[in-house]
């Protein structure tokens, strides 16, 4: 097979642009309204009508919060890493960190800063889950506990309780979690410092 050109990678991009738009529920009128990016020049750039410029697609890049490689799906020339892309579900951003299917599953989680935190909205399914605060401080809500965790804390919990998880005072939350199918627990040292955590929940 042949290597793509400009113009194939180009002519690729409306599909890609439609199906991300209509991933995240967005209305091309909303869209619009967001990037500054007339509805019909919008509507004729998913069609493959309009050509993509990169006037056009920086404020894509921007409100979708994807890079421009992947609004296009440039390969990446010269990089042997693996590169994993983020899932955004419940207003929380999920990098995913392991490929592996089945068992252990590893992710980064990032709850964006709020002016108003939201209102817990506890969750109940199979499997157990362990996490870590790398910053910020996350609130966790599990069964009837309300907890805060600092940077540094960490705690586990079987998945099948209801839990929620979100910033305790507002602001940005950044956070490891590992998730398994029920039963499979993460091994921690017991020698590992538990002044405060939440571990074992």
């Amino acid at each position: 097979m042949g290597r793509k050109t400009d113009d194939d990678v180009l002519g690729s991009v409306g599909p890609r642009l439609r199906a991300l738009r209509r991933d995240r529920g967005i209305t091309l009128a909303e869209l619009a309204a967001r990037t500054g990016v007339s509805e019909s020049t919008l509507s004729r750039l998913e069609s493959g009508q309009r050509r993509a410029t990169l006037e056009l697609l920086l404020p894509l890049s921007r409100t979708y919060d994807v890079p421009l490689d992947d609004l296009v799906g440039a390969p990446r020339t010269g990089d042997p890493r693996i590169h994993l892309k983020p899932i955004h579900r419940f207003g929380m951003t999920f990098l995913p960190l392991s490929r592996r299917p089945g068992g252990v599953q590893a992710f980064k989680m990032i709850i964006p800063a709020r002016p108003e935190p939201l209102e817990p909205t506890p969750q109940t399914h199979d499997g157990f889950e362990w996490l870590y605060v790398l910053n910020g401080r996350l609130r966790l809500v599990l069964g009837e506990r309300d907890l805060t965790l600092p940077p540094g804390e960490a705690a586990e919990f079987a998945t099948s309780s209801p839990h929620w998880l979100g910033s305790a005072d507002g602001g940005a939350v950044e956070l490891l979690i590992l998730f398994g199918v029920q039963g499979m627990r993460a091994h921690v040292s017991p020698d590992a410092g538990r002044r405060g955590s939440a571990k074992g929940l």
